[in-house]
C-alpha cells in the first residue's frame, strides 16, 4: 500500500511539475483509424512529459485482436505498444520513468516481469502493479507509462 501511495505521489509530482512550466497540454491521437472513437488520447505531453493511456497486447492489422497465447504474449505485444507511441512522439523506452501495471491475475506477475526485463533495463522505471478485474477486452495485462520527453525547436525530439 505504501509503495502504490508513494508511486502515485511521484506521479502527481510529475503532473504538477508540467503544470507549472506554462506550457498547455498537447493531446495526441492515434493514427489508427480504429481508435478514432475512443474517447482518450493515446498520450498528452505536458511540458516535457508524455503520458501514454493504458496499453493492452492487441495486435496492429489484426483487427485490434488481443495476442494469442495467455500472459507472454500479450505482455510482449503490450510492450511492443507502447514502444510504439512513444516512438511515434519522439521517446523511447529509455525515457520511461514511471510504469503502471495492471494484472487480471497477480500470479502472473512472474511471467510479466521476464518479459518488462526484455524491454527495459537497469536503471529501471518507478514501477508499480496491482491486480485488475475487468480489463479491457478480457486482457490479462494493461500498461501505462509516464516518459520523460523534451520538446526541440517546438516539436517533440
Amino acid at each position: 500500500m505504501r509503495c502504490c501511495v508513494s508511486a502515485m505521489g511521484l506521479s502527481l509530482c510529475f503532473a504538477a511539475a508540467a503544470a507549472c512550466a506554462g506550457e498547455r497540454p498537447e493531446f495526441l491521437a492515434s493514427p489508427d483509424p480504429a481508435a478514432a472513437g475512443l474517447p482518450f488520447s493515446e498520450a498528452v505531453r505536458s511540458g516535457e512529459l508524455l503520458f501514454l493511456s493504458g496499453q493492452i497486447g492487441t495486435v496492429p492489422g489484426a483487427d485490434n485482436a488481443l495476442a494469442k497465447g495467455g500472459i507472454g504474449p500479450q505482455a510482449e505485444q503490450t510492450l511492443s505498444n507502447i514502444r510504439a507511441v512513444l516512438e511515434r512522439h519522439g521517446a523511447s523506452m529509455r525515457d520511461v520513468v514511471k510504469c503502471t501495471v495492471f494484472l487480471a491475475d497477480i500470479g502472473d506477475w512472474p511471467a510479466f516481469n521476464a518479459v518488462y526485463r526484455k524491454h527495459f533495463s537497469a536503471p529501471f522505471p518507478a514501477r508499480s502493479a496491482l491486480a485488475a478485474s475487468g480489463l479491457a477486452m478480457g486482457a490479462k495485462v494493461e500498461v501505462e507509462c509516464i516518459a520523460q520527453a523534451p520538446r526541440t525547436a517546438g516539436k517533440p525530439r
